[in-house]
């Protein structure tokens, strides 16, 4: 296991430091339609209490979210998602003054909105492809930017032909991302990679992707992965196999599908053996390199997290004797 580059990232003139220890990006989903949680917490009340107990089982930062990303949901417009994480930022913002709090949205007037109301990262799903406007509004408050690698939009990522080589789309992509930040003025300090897992990949690249991710280094950014509740998987789990057949253990007959129906219930997400493989993907992340884990469940999650950072301890201690 090679040791995580370090970096210094600036959030609102604090310091935070990446690679040290993985940070916990908490997810906060206000949508009637999500995939993870079915619009548990639409209400910006239940939001915002989720959201502190996020904090208390020991997420880093929040990510609030108006929009889902769920199969076959289609954009929202940007009045209607400022309804919904206006309010939530704000209370947020009040009650937990010095933890980060990033806007998951495309949409550059839904950033600059969020970011006034106390939003200090942005995170954009779609790597600046859908709303070019999104790194101006990182470059003049000066925020961190998340850029993550999508194929195709909302309507089409799940039905759209898969590429040959993720690898080359992964990292064309990825560039092609980070070049418009850099030449619409955002500092390479400010910028987090993304891989996109599920996003217009097929379960074998998702898993390429994390058996690969030390790749990324090439960029020299810190990166960020989020494997949480996602169906490849659930799928895996559930005994699929990664050409996206079942195995003759699964009660749950699939076929020669890439997608796995995601479980969309909250309870079924929550089983125990959904849990521990989402354990597993976020400490596999971490060992390839990933410097902040996107999830839902901090409670669950934490412990993994937090053995996985001691196994790079151990690792960088080793080196250092050896």
């Amino acid at each position: 296991m090679s040791p995580r580059p370090v970096f210094d990232l600036n959030i609102k003139g604090r310091k935070v430091r990446l690679g040290e220890r993985t940070l916990v990006m908490a997810v906060l989903n206000v949508t009637p339609d999500s995939f993870s949680d079915g619009g548990r917490y639409f209400n910006p009340e239940k939001a915002v209490e989720h959201g502190l107990l996020l904090v208390r089982e020991g997420a880093d930062w929040i990510d609030v979210g108006g929009e889902s990303t769920r199969r076959g949901s289609e954009s929202v417009p940007a009045e209607e998602e400022l309804r919904r994480v206006l309010p939530v930022i704000r209370s947020l913002r009040r009650k937990l003054p010095s933890i980060p709090i990033s806007i998951d949205t495309t949409k550059t007037l839904v950033a600059e909105k969020a970011v006034e109301a106390g939003a200090s990262v942005l995170n954009d799903i779609s790597g600046l492809r859908f709303d070019p406007g999104m790194a101006g509004v990182a470059r003049r408050y000066r925020t961190p930017l998340v850029l993550m690698h999508l194929r195709g939009r909302f309507e089409t990522m799940h039905t759209m032909p898969f590429v040959s080589d993720i690898w080359r789309s992964l990292q064309s992509g990825l560039a092609w991302s980070l070049e418009r930040a850099l030449t619409a003025g955002v500092r390479r300090s400010q910028l987090i990679l993304d891989p996109g897992l599920g996003f217009g990949k097929s379960r074998l690249q998702n898993y390429e992707v994390i058996s690969g991710l030390q790749k990324l280094e090439r960029f020299g950014l810190p990166v960020l992965v989020g494997t949480s509740r996602k169906s490849f998987i659930q799928a895996v789990v559930a005994g699929g196999g990664l050409d996206g057949t079942g195995s003759k253990s699964s009660r749950r007959k699939i076929g020669p599908k890439a997608y796995w129906p995601m479980f969309e219930n909250s309870k079924a997400q929550q089983a125990p053996a959904l849990r521990v493989g989402d354990a597993a993907a976020v400490v596999a992340s971490i060992l390839g390199g990933a410097h902040i884990v996107r999830v839902h469940d901090v409670a669950g999650i934490l412990p993994a997290v937090r053995i996985a950072d001691a196994l790079l301890a151990a690792g960088r201690l080793a080196k250092r004797r050896g």
